[in-house]
């Protein structure tokens, strides 16, 4: 498949990049520095260009298949790159005519709300990441109301390691079991999956160990 990665050298979206490499696709690597990636492939294309100008992300778009969004502002707390980047995203992807969009935020989310202990809840949610989970919320909206073959991907917190394979996704905010952080190989591992499998179409499954 032809693949475009917006936010192609932020954490999860290098692993993205790697993985899909790995299974054969063709990718489109989309970042202000891609070189960043410090991947070379013949199958990869790297693409420079900022989220935020529509005209570069129209470019981008040109025949592919499918729109891989990881988007994140680094350690940068404020800011609304993932929800106006996303629309611009949404809104060139309707322009050319494509439809399925894979796009990642966060646990928390929605009913994924319920999920979260104390300390993510009112200590990093409510103070120190809330600007960042706000622009989330803006983003998955955008994706809800966009009108495309969407799917959510709504990761815990990353932590360093390597791809299991080993996670649980899809389940509900009643579940108080989840440890709430997974790594980036694994939250790119699920995401490549939605490829191939149409179960969570229209759907914003949690992802976490």
């Amino acid at each position: 498949m032809k693949l475009v990665v917006f936010g192609a050298t932020g954490k999860v979206g290098q692993q993205v990049v790697k993985q899909a490499l790995e299974q054969g696709h063709e990718v489109t690597a989309f970042a202000r520095n891609p070189l960043n990636l410090h991947i070379k492939h013949p199958k990869l294309t790297l693409f420079q260009g900022d989220v935020m100008d529509s005209t570069r992300v129209e470019q981008a778009l040109q025949g592919q298949e499918i729109v891989i969004c990881t988007l994140g502002s680094g350690k940068q707390l404020t800011g609304t790159v993932r929800s106006q980047g996303t629309e611009n995203i949404i809104e060139a992807m309707k322009r050319g005519g494509m439809k399925r969009l894979i796009c990642q935020t966060t646990l928390g989310i929605g009913e994924s709300w319920s999920s979260l202990n104390f300390y993510w809840k009112y200590i990093m949610f409510g103070l120190i990441l809330r600007n960042v989970f706000a622009d989330h919320q803006r983003q998955e909206k955008m994706v809800h109301n966009s009108g495309l073959d969407w799917t959510i991907i709504r990761p815990g917190a990353f932590i360093d390691g390597e791809r299991t394979g080993i996670y649980r996704h899809g389940f509900p905010g009643t579940d108080k079991t989840s440890k709430l952080k997974i790594t980036p190989a694994d939250v790119a591992d699920f995401i490549l999956k939605q490829l191939v499998d149409d179960i969570y179409l229209h759907q914003a499954p949690s992802l976490s160990y």
